[in-house]
């Protein structure tokens, strides 16, 4: 693209004014494509935001005309991108260099040949649409009793449809689209991708790394909780003595066993502190230094905290049955 002696290297993106209500981006100024622009072959182009900037540096943003290819758009409006994405894909299909242009101007201009430069060669070929994108919406699907009695139950409270989401469609819609593909074109020059698809594998990928990251916690507090029982038992043996004089004065035994848990489930829950302290630290560093968003729930602090009570509980519970089982006679004499 040139303006003047000013030129920049932009995608142009021959669409329809559909394509910013499927991609939806907040307009910096002027306006986008519109129906009229589509059947008056307007030569009119929306340039990104970022195309803008380099392209009409030091112009009035609006109402310039530059030339794309030789031939002249006139811009009417700028769009935003979607920052830090590097554009192309099916969730975020345009780039930070983009220029649009309608439609129908594209095929009068520039036909159906897609030219790609690089490293001082081109090839070219014959696509008449590079993408199309699919929003599927909510549709209505008639219910089939399957029996007479739940036929007449429905029918007494007038539902005879239900609603089906978008989410339910998609999979439907991308079977139809792609059976309607195989039946027109022979040969496979195209490629679906479901962006439901994409989702549902890298939950699956998150969750697989859940399980790992939940199995190396569980081996650390395992090993934590040894750690802690083996701590307490010493404690146990070093103060034998102190127990014997508390049995001698009359301390029950379960009074010894809630002694040693609280001590235990305090233990274990300051590390638990030192540990949601560790945990706070670090994302806020991160996104502090690297500028990369983080989020910490407060659900998670509770369940922290919680789950280190608890193993302060289960590995506490035999250190304070051994001490609450001493013989009180043997823990005085006990040196």
């Amino acid at each position: 693209a040139r303006l003047g002696a000013q030129a920049t290297e932009v995608r142009v993106v021959g669409t329809t004014p559909k394509w910013f209500d499927l991609v939806p981006r907040n307009v910096v100024a002027g306006r986008v494509l519109r129906d009229i622009d589509m059947e008056q072959h307007a030569g009119v182009c929306v340039l990104a935001e970022q195309a803008a900037r380099k392209l009409l540096a030091g112009s009035a943003t609006l109402g310039q005309t530059i030339k794309i290819g030789g031939e002249s758009y006139y811009v009417i409006g700028i769009v935003e991108t979607e920052s830090g994405s590097g554009g192309g894909g099916v969730q975020t299909p345009d780039r930070p260099m983009d220029a649009y242009i309608p439609l129908s101007v594209a095929r009068e201009r520039v036909g159906d040949m897609v030219t790609q430069r690089s490293s001082g060669s081109f090839s070219r070929e014959k696509v008449e649409l590079h993408q199309i994108i699919v929003q599927v919406g909510e549709t209505k699907q008639r219910i089939y009793p399957e029996t007479r009695i739940a036929g007449w139950v429905w029918s007494m409270f007038g539902k005879s449809t239900r609603r089906v989401t978008p989410i339910e469609n998609v999979e439907p819609t991308a079977n139809a689209i792609e059976r309607g593909l195989e039946r027109f074109h022979k040969k496979v020059d195209y490629g679906i991708s479901v962006p439901l698809a994409l989702l549902r594998q890298a939950r699956e990928t998150q969750r697989i790394f859940n399980i790992v990251l939940g199995s190396i916690a569980g081996i650390s507090l395992l090993v934590g909780g040894i750690g802690i029982m083996n701590i307490m038992l010493a404690s146990v043996t070093e103060r034998t003595r102190e127990i014997g004089v508390r049995r001698a004065i009359g301390a029950k035994q379960r009074q010894i066993v809630g002694q040693f848990l609280i001590e235990t489930v305090v233990l274990s829950c300051v590390g638990g502190l030192i540990g949601v302290g560790f945990g706070l630290l670090v994302p806020a560093i991160i996104e502090y230094f690297a500028n990369m968003p983080t989020i910490v729930t407060w659900w998670s602090i509770v369940l922290s905290l919680g789950i280190s009570a608890a193993v302060g509980v289960i590995f506490g519970i035999y250190p304070a049955y051994r001490a609450a089982m001493l013989d009180p006679i043997v823990a005085l004499r006990h040196e």
